[in-house]
């Protein structure tokens, strides 16, 4: 089976085609920090230069994960934003339905009941993605920690990554409390959905557990010797609800706890050498 993982090189895509690699025909794509000499450039802004990755490549399936993350970026560059992560989410489809491929999209748990830009672009590429013609998959991730290929991108897991790389106390907002995705879990469930054969389905991706940013960083952090301190004054930017794992569990697809997360974690943060791509 051939799958093309468009935006490989971002924090997400690289940890699944580090994972998916060894088992099936994988080609990554990068736009601006290839990780590996394999990758290939793809702009999803021009479809044209998406109709020919794709028609090169022929996929059986695409995962989609390259829009941008940051709500913040978003804001300041509107038209940017639904640009890249909504309409070239529209050529992305366009290109599947051209050469009969399935489409998982990588959305956000921000587009349930979304509060600004990003969350809104996020809602309506779902809605794009849904009219794949062959088939489609939406993946709702919450907050995203584990360790990735890609530890430059400015992700909150990367942020504690240099806590421990630099040796500094680490200072973490407790205001929202939230069930978070264990990085690795999305890798488990492309592939499981795969093998399977669940499609047409919108799957949120979390723990059970809830807890907050300064809880998980104190966890990590404390078998590294690196001090954590509770920001008191942030302000609470995200409503909390509760994320029900009744997909994962209808078609038996692989769940974690909030404590089997952190000790994954720990052990990936222990081994990272592990996670290089050529």
């Amino acid at each position: 089976m051939n799958i093309l993982i468009i935006g490989a090189s971002s924090y997400v895509g690289a940890r699944v085609y580090f994972d998916l690699n060894d088992n099936y025909e994988i080609l990554g794509t990068y736009v601006s920090n290839k990780l590996s000499s394999d990758f290939v450039h793809l702009d999803i802004t021009d479809q044209e230069e998406i109709d020919k990755v794709v028609g090169d490549f022929k996929p059986d399936v695409i995962v989609h994960v390259a829009n941008n993350a940051s709500s913040k970026w978003c804001d300041e560059n509107p038209k940017k934003a639904i640009l890249l992560n909504q309409t070239g989410t529209q050529y992305i489809v366009e290109a599947s339905d051209k050469e009969g491929a399935k489409l998982i999209y990588i959305s956000s748990l921000a587009a349930v009941n979304p509060s600004n830009l990003y969350g809104r672009t996020k809602l309506e590429s779902e809605k794009i993605a849904k009219k794949t013609k062959k088939g489609w998959l939406i993946l709702r991730p919450s907050l995203i920690l584990g360790y990735s290929p890609n530890t430059t991108n400015d992700r909150p897991f990367n942020r504690i990554l240099r806590n421990i790389d630099k040796g500094i106390p680490a200072v973490y907002e407790d205001a929202w409390n939230f069930q978070p995705t264990y990085l690795s879990h999305i890798s488990e469930v492309i592939s499981g959905c795969i093998k399977k054969d669940v499609w047409n389905e919108t799957i949120p991706i979390v723990v059970p557990e809830v807890t907050t940013r300064f809880k998980i960083g104190k966890e990590i952090l404390a078998p590294f010797g690196i001090k954590v301190e509770a920001d008191k004054t942030a302000k609470k930017y995200f409503k909390d609800f509760e994320v029900k794992l009744d997909k994962l569990k209808k078609y038996k697809l692989p769940t974690y706890t909030y404590s089997e997360m952190v000790k994954k974690i720990i052990d990936e943060i222990k081994q990272r050498g592990k996670f290089r791509l050529t």
